[in-house]
């Protein structure tokens, strides 16, 4: 989430990426739990006639209720819980009682949680009613991309093999499908832990090979986003909502992600 605050790769080389301890990575996935229940419950919520606020109100109360606060509300002064991003909205979508579903919409639920001073995000795509080959099409690349990042996540492989993984995954999606997809660039994966956003940024694209190794310890958010149309992104004057220039719609998936010597272990995953 929050892949708009657009870390810049030069930090890379110099900030220390933080490693956990096994004790504090079994406390972030008690976060990632928090979150996986709190997204089920928003998607069990999200049909036509529903608003965004109502689903809002529905996380919040999800992650209150297990003991946690929801890592978004106030953030740099973001007002809610959860990003609700609609149709051609990427990401970032603020929820509103005036924005309610109707079938055939497509939405992006982005969410996070502190417990116990460790964070959880990830993000799902979700469909109201009925919904078009193209859309199911979009949202089965942007997972699959994100579940080849994961794949990724290995000690001694270096930052941007995940990158590399994420766009070629989308390549193979767009060979299979017969279409093309654009990757949005503007924003990315990113570190977390003890905070919500921490070094490393992570492109959803690129050469393979570049960036700091991977050690176990490390947790990094991997949020691929995918358009049916052209990369181009445009944020709205609420300063928050970013959506496709061309009108395109969008899907995102996020997971966190932890380094082990048993290969990722991804904490934000269902019970």
């Amino acid at each position: 989430m929050f892949g708009g605050l657009r870390m810049a790769i030069s930090t890379w080389r110099s900030r220390m990426i933080e490693i956990k301890s096994p004790g504090e990575l079994d406390a972030m996935r008690a976060a990632g739990l928090v979150v996986a229940k709190s997204l089920a419950a928003v998607a069990a919520a999200a049909r036509a006639g529903v608003s965004t606020a109502e689903l809002d109100e529905i996380a919040e109360q999800t992650i209150r209720d297990a003991g946690a606060v929801p890592s978004f509300k106030g953030y740099h002064g973001f007002p809610a819980s959860i990003c609700a991003s609609v149709n051609e909205q990427i990401v970032h979508g603020i929820p509103s009682k005036s924005q309610v579903l109707a079938d055939g919409d497509l939405i992006s639920v982005d969410c996070g949680a502190i417990l116990d001073e460790w964070h959880g995000d990830s993000a799902v795509t979700l469909f109201v009613g009925s919904i078009s080959d193209a859309d199911q099409a979009l949202s089965d690349a942007t997972k699959a991309s994100m579940l080849a990042g994961i794949e990724a996540i290995r000690p001694g492989n270096r930052l941007t093999d995940i990158s590399h993984a994420v766009e070629t995954s989308v390549h193979a999606s767009e060979r299979a499908d017969g279409r093309t997809y654009g990757i949005v660039r503007e924003y990315g994966g990113h570190g977390i832990g003890s905070s919500m956003h921490m070094d490393p940024f992570l492109p959803n694209y690129g050469k393979p090979g570049k960036g700091p190794r991977l050690r176990v310890g490390m947790a990094i958010a991997i949020e691929p986003m995918l358009t049916l149309g052209a990369e181009e992104t445009v944020e709205l004057e609420d300063g928050w909502t970013v959506v496709t220039a061309d009108g395109s719609r969008a899907a995102h998936w996020e997971h966190t992600v932890a380094v082990t010597d048993d290969g990722p272990w991804v904490l934000t995953a269902p019970e």
